[in-house]
């Protein structure tokens, strides 16, 4: 590292200590005696008739194998905004030949280094609670190094392998906030917790039990709203304490923000984070979308692609174009440490997985580990190993990994995997964007005449819009029900709830997310949530995607001509049939 390098990192501020934020519960948690134990198993020699563990030699699993793709498989799209994009896209190709890889995890691996051994004899044994060792060190590299090169504090984070990012939230939550409930506790004790207006509801169902206030902040197209009315500051600045502590904790999701699809500019991260400053808030960051930012966006976002977006002052490169390209994290310009950073498998491997990462300032990440040592442990170590393998490969001939000459994929080869997920995903999105755009005006046709001419005339109806998103698996969709010849007959909230109801009828068999899930707060769910669809282009079937897009314009389009109001109740007629077979799914949404 040269002088001005090294210069640079002893100027950066301390992170902040965020221990009055800490839970009671969460100041109270000392270091588990047991797992503090763990570090004496390590001695070389040792005898070890202390630890309570089973005999790997009875773990019935001799190997653990998959076939698994190579890094190439997808083809990536282009990082930069190409106008018109179509051109380039189309002669891109969705993906390469199925060639795979064969990953293999042995039962025991002769590697002695802790960091580098990868076999079932040690993930599959009680472990510490950070995370599987080589796993652990690959990513906390891949984190600082890669992914975040530029986070100014001194010393940079730390992380803390998860279940998930559900996983994450529900220990963010747990260390951060006391439990609250009305008919025990003086209303000055509530806490609470910020999120978009429209929101991802698993993190507000998690949160709803233990007594918080859910406090809605305004978006727009981007996201969360730093100013302005409805926006962050006002929420804060006009806080009315006899709903409890003004909140101390924000939830937002910045890349494909679940549901509207919204990307944050480093810049509205920057006046959010000067707020978050002002009124001493922690950042709980959910970023499982952050790869699926899409450069080709319709050319009226075009010019907020994440290549064009200002760069922080310190920005390093993460030495991969790819994410370079990406617009980065909070932890950017978290200066103070009040950053909690979400990271996921989910939605790179699979989200069986149930696994993830957290990624913030020590002191914080230290009282999550607590928490870890006494409830998940860790992750499911046939998990661990098998992502270990994969991307880092064994490190003598006992195991395979995931690259062509049984080596591991290695980062470039896992950044090479993202890349092309990206690619995938971002033609899924062409496709229905496309058809969507084509189809959200319903023309009609006639003639008039006068008294002595003739002529046609062509109306448009607007029926529905949406913004191309920048990023993630949804499309939101703002239905013009106004246009609805039925609209000043019933109301609205039975037209939409009658709308998505026609989509599933045989003739269109389409089901989209109702904007009303998304809701946090009854007064959205009645206002306004009813005006909006939630519509995922990854889920399906790549050759599906088109024609579901075209069933869904043309059930909306039918839906239009309906002028009559017993078809409008016999459609909410149907929906008590339909939901009573429905199997809640919400959690996967």
């Amino acid at each position: 590292m040269d002088t001005s390098s090294s210069s640079d990192i002893e100027q950066l501020p301390e992170p902040i200590d965020l221990s009055h934020h800490y839970s009671k519960i969460t100041k109270n948690r000392n270091t588990s005696r047991v797992k503090d134990f763990y570090k004496y198993f390590q001695i070389p020699g040792i005898g070890n008739l202390a630890g309570g563990l089973p005999n790997n030699n009875y773990f019935p699993f001799d190997t653990l194998e998959g076939a698994a793709a190579l890094p190439q498989r997808f083809t990536p799209t282009p990082n930069k905004p190409v106008d018109p994009p179509s051109d380039l896209l189309a002669a891109t190709t969705l993906s390469n030949d199925l060639t795979a890889s064969r990953v293999v995890v042995p039962k025991t691996s002769n590697n002695e280094d802790p960091l580098r051994k990868i076999d079932l004899k040690t993930a599959l044994q009680y472990g510490t609670a950070q995370g599987y060792p080589p796993l652990y060190q690959f990513l906390r590299q891949f984190t600082t190094q890669n992914l975040h090169p530029s986070i100014p504090y001194k010393g940079g984070p730390e992380i803390l392998l998860t279940c998930g990012n559900t996983d994450g939230f529900a220990k963010a939550i747990e260390a951060l906030t006391n439990t609250w409930n009305e008919d025990r506790d003086w209303i000055g004790y509530r806490e609470g917790i910020l999120v978009e207006e429209f929101c991802y509801m698993n993190a507000v169902q998690a949160a709803k039990p233990r007594g918080l206030n859910i406090v809605p902040v305004a978006i727009d197209d981007e996201g969360m709203k730093a100013h302005g009315k409805g926006g962050l500051h006002e929420v804060l600045d006009t806080w009315d304490e006899s709903r409890g502590k003004r909140p101390h904790l924000i939830y937002t999701v910045t890349i494909g923000q679940n549901p509207t699809g919204g990307l944050l500019s480093v810049q509205r991260r920057k006046e959010i984070y000067q707020v978050c400053v002002k009124f001493d808030v922690i950042i709980i960051e959910d970023d499982p979308y952050w790869y699926l930012q899409y450069p080709s966006a319709n050319p009226s976002t075009i010019h907020q692609s994440p290549s064009s977006l200002p760069r922080t002052p310190n920005h390093k490169s993460s030495g991969y174009p790819f994410l370079d390209s990406l617009v980065p994290s909070y932890l950017s310009v978290d200066t103070q440490g009040r950053v909690i950073r979400l990271d996921t498998f989910s939605k790179t491997v699979a989200p069986g997985c149930r696994l993830g990462w957290i990624t913030t300032q020590p002191g914080l990440c230290e009282r999550l580990l607590r928490i870890t040592e006494t409830s998940t442990q860790q992750p499911s170590g046939f998990v661990q190993s098998m992502i270990a393998e994969l991307i880092m490969g064994p490190h003598n001939k006992t195991g395979r990994g995931g690259g062509e000459d049984d080596s591991g994929w290695q980062t470039d080869g896992w950044v090479r995997w993202l890349e092309g997920l990206r690619g995938n995903y971002e033609h899924r999105m062409r496709s229905m964007c496309t058809i969507l755009d084509e189809g959200k005006e319903l023309v009609k046709t006639g003639r008039r005449r006068s008294i002595d001419r003739e002529w046609g005339i062509v109306d448009k109806i607007p029926l529905y819009d949406f913004i191309w998103p920048l990023g993630g698996m949804f499309v939101w969709v703002h239905l013009n029900l106004a246009s609805h010849p039925l609209w000043n007959k019933t109301t609205p909230q039975k037209l939409a709830q009658a709308l998505w109801i026609h989509l599933t009828t045989p003739k269109y068999l389409v089901l989209v997310a109702p904007g009303t899930i998304f809701a946090p707060t009854e007064e959205i769910r009645e206002e306004r949530s009813w005006a909006y669809f939630r519509i995922c282009f990854a889920a399906v079937d790549e050759g599906d995607v088109e024609p579901m897009s075209r069933r869904f314009v043309a059930g909306v389009q039918h839906f239009w001509r309906v002028k009559s109001l017993d078809d409008i109740e016999e459609l909410l007629t149907k929906e008590i049939e339909i939901s009573e077979g429905l199997v809640d799914s919400r959690g996967a949404c």
